[in-house]
């Protein structure tokens, strides 16, 4: 959920290195490349499909127009964001993720990109967006000027990112998954199931839903910010439009 080649050598990344650098990312992802899809399908119990139709629907895309899908990992965002008609580009830092990718889905663009820099113009794109990929970025905000330099002035970015759950009794319940029976279902079904841990205590740490608003607009030339919740604020995508 959210997408670096070094498949002898997999790093084991911990709450205590939350600050990571890109290439351990990297490593990490390209750890789960191969069963990566069906081992986020399993944990969302499916809901990974809704969440990749609404963020295409968030972003509003028109046949013709230019979307650019960071984080893509496996390219199976970006096989959704094409449905709209508009011309969609995968980028990932992960090059296992992107191998990966390019076997199942070889009519999909994929380029190798970090999103602290990204090989694209300026203003080359009318909307991108980035799934379950900027928590794992190392500088957030750096990530979001990027995202801004690229964009064309009144294109969109969406966010779609694992958030807070609105109802207390069901985030605590959450938030019990994901530290305990996530990594033990992840150990079933994933080709690297201790990333897993990683990507737990990554979702815990992570900003709520306005936070990561604030965030938005301290970043850039982004306005027009807001976010709707989704299953219940586990999910949350935010929107905001190009100054």
């Amino acid at each position: 959920m959210g997408g670096a080649v070094g498949w002898g050598r997999v790093v084991r990344v911990t709450r205590a290195d939350l600050d990571k650098q890109p290439h351990e990312v990297a490593e990490m992802f390209d750890g789960v490349a191969e069963r990566y899809d069906l081992t986020n399908t399993v944990l969302s119990f499916g809901q990974d499909r809704g969440w990749r139709r609404s963020t295409r629907a968030a972003l509003g895309l028109r046949p013709g127009e230019r979307v650019l899908d960071v984080g893509a990992g496996t390219g199976i965002s970006t096989e959704e964001l094409s449905r709209s008609g508009a011309f969609a580009v995968g980028a990932d830092l992960s090059t296992g993720m992107l191998q990966a990718g390019r076997r199942v889905r070889p009519h999909v663009p994929l380029v190798a990109g970090d999103a602290l820099k990204l090989p694209f113009a300026d203003e080359t794109f009318d909307a991108v967006t980035i799934s379950f990929a900027l928590r794992n970025v190392v500088d957030v905000e750096g990530a979001l000027r990027e995202l801004a330099r690229i964009t064309r002035p009144g294109g969109r970015l969406v966010i779609c990112e694992f958030s807070s759950p609105t109802f207390t009794p069901f985030r605590t319940v959450y938030m019990q998954y994901l530290m305990r029976s996530l990594p033990a279902v992840a150990r079933a079904v994933s080709s690297n199931p201790d990333a897993y841990v990683y990507l737990a205590e990554s979702i815990r740490a992570w900003p709520d839903q306005a936070a990561l608003s604030a965030r938005i607009a301290a970043a850039g030339p982004w306005t027009r910010i807001g976010w709707r919740n989704l299953t219940g604020g586990v999910v949350a995508l935010h929107r905001a439009t190009k100054a």
